[in-house]
């Protein structure tokens, strides 16, 4: 089977295949991939059905229970608190102070700051970033087929195209091979991808070069399936209690809630099919039920259409209490809601979302951030938790380009990425006055060391810079730049002021 796309690392003078120390035991591949032993005839004699498809049935799963009003109302939260679009800023920018840990040169990072802008408008994250991370949060992973310029490499990366997850799945083979005493040992791995799509009735299947899809995943897995699990995958389970519990509910409100009657009839001494015919006779004499038919637009006389609410006619022989008619009460307690609230509760708390926003008409206002509930605290660090999970395609893209440009190689770009981080935009009052709170505590401590005449003797300037006013070296330049501006602007006007007055 051939090997579709680019391998970037080979025209850099590295392989794909791992080549590691030699073994009888294969290398920890628990990462959701599809496992299979290579090196032989039959290498690629694998059914991958049980995994696709195991696969695509759990994302079809995802993707209906996301569409229940609270799974998709906490989805909304999730995702609008992780993503947030600004007109005037961009929804995720790098940040790479920590590169100068390493003594990487200026020109370096100005050009990673560069093709991050590249790729990231070929994602179009600034205007589907919502989508982008809802897709991947709901599936559990998200794919794009890199595209490059056929004839230049070097030009990067041309264009992204989305994948659908439920087509796709990571293969990691196994490379065997024997010694001279007969022993079957694993000399390394080879990752690829395997792209299969049924169209009319024809299954085509495509193998996929590693470094021709970028990826990023929950990395929550099934070991024993092979599959990867979505963060929607705890939810399954109350949100489908909750969907069978408010049909229940409805059903139960349905048929219970209407007052019926039940008519009595005296049929005397009447012969059992006598009687009936009696009974049947007095039934249509006082019922008239009128239907309308939608479908022709005319009024109908339904004697014959029966309903769950219709009234009961029973008959009474002669020694009773003669014809009577009585009343039988609706269903009681029909607006107790408190098991489906708690079913909602169980979905927000599977999803990690303070059970305080399902309420709507509930207000809260943050004065301080001491006063911040617990659960909004814990809700900011998942969130936090995701961004940095998700951030695995934008490093996989990133890291892509930087290698077709030949801006680092592969070795480099182990020791870049460590330190290489993205910063998410974050809107909202509490991240205001959070800012606000810690800006004021760091003022304060500099102001104690200040005083302390600490500064010069056990603390430079650029340190204090840097780790108590938590100063960036673009924040350093800029402030730099500004100071020394205002200074001249400054010490003209007194110039012009001396002038005047003599």
């Amino acid at each position: 089977m051939e090997l579709f796309g680019y391998k970037i690392e080979k025209k850099i003078g590295s392989s794909v295949v791992d080549k590691g120390t030699k073994s009888f035991v294969a290398p920890n591949l628990d990462d959701g991939s599809t496992v299979i032993d290579g090196g032989g005839i039959n290498a690629f004699a694998v059914n991958f059905d049980t995994a696709f498809t195991t696969q695509q049935d759990l994302i079809d799963k995802y993707r209906k229970i996301a569409r229940h009003p609270e799974a998709e109302s906490a989805i909304d939260d999730i995702v609008n608190e992780a993503v947030v679009l600004d007109p005037y800023k961009e929804p995720v920018s790098i940040y790479l102070d920590k590169l100068d840990t390493i003594e990487v040169p200026k020109n370096i990072k100005d050009m990673i700051t560069e093709e991050f802008g590249i790729i990231s408008k070929k994602l179009e994250f600034n205007s589907s970033g919502p989508d982008i991370f809802r897709r991947w949060y709901e599936d559990g992973a998200i794919h794009y087929h890199i595209i490059f310029d056929n004839d230049n490499i070097k030009k990067g990366i041309k264009e992204l195209r989305y994948i659908d997850s439920t087509n796709i799945k990571k293969v990691k083979e196994i490379l065997k091979e024997r010694n001279k005493d007969g022993v079957e040992v694993v000399t390394g791995v080879d990752e690829y991808w395997l792209y299969s799509k049924e169209s009319r009735g024809i299954t085509q299947t495509l193998k996929v070069a590693l470094e021709a899809v970028a990826t990023a995943d929950s990395g929550l897995f099934d070991k024993e399936k092979e599959v990867t699990l979505s963060y929607l995958h705890k939810a399954m389970k109350p949100i489908n209690q909750l969907r069978m519990l408010e049909d229940a509910m409805v059903i139960y409100r349905i048929t219970r809630a209407p007052e019926r009657r039940v008519f009595y009839i005296d049929v005397g001494n009447l012969p059992k099919s006598k009687a009936e015919q009696y009974l049947r006779n007095i039934m249509n004499k006082f019922k008239n039920k009128m239907v309308y038919d939608a479908s022709t637009g005319t009024v109908a006389d339904g004697k014959d259409t029966m309903s769950m609410m219709e009234d009961f006619w029973l008959p009474r022989k002669e020694g009773g209490r003669g014809t009577e008619v009585e009343t039988l009460p609706g269903g009681q307690n029909l607006g107790d809601m408190d098991d489906v609230t708690y079913f909602q509760k169980k979905v927000y708390q599977a999803l990690h979302v303070p059970s305080s926003r399902m309420e709507t008409d509930s207000s809260w206002t943050f004065s301080r951030v001491g006063e911040i509930t617990r659960d909004e605290l814990k809700f900011t660090k998942y969130v936090t938790k995701l961004r940095k999970r998700f951030s695995d395609l934008l490093y996989s893209l990133l890291r892509t380009q930087l290698l077709a440009k030949g801006v680092i190689d592969k070795g480099e770009w182990n020791v870049y990425k460590e330190n290489i981080n993205f910063i998410f935009e974050d809107d909202g009052y509490f991240t205001e006055l959070k800012k606000l709170e810690m800006m004021k505590e760091r003022i304060e401590m500099l102001d104690t060391i200040s005083s302390g005449e600490m500064i010069g003797r056990y603390y430079s300037i650029e340190w204090v810079r840097k780790n108590v006013l938590m100063q960036s070296e673009e924040d350093i330049d800029t402030l730099d730049k500004q100071m020394e501006t205002e200074k001249a602007a400054k010490s003209s006007d007194e110039d012009g002021k001396s002038d005047d007055y003599y």
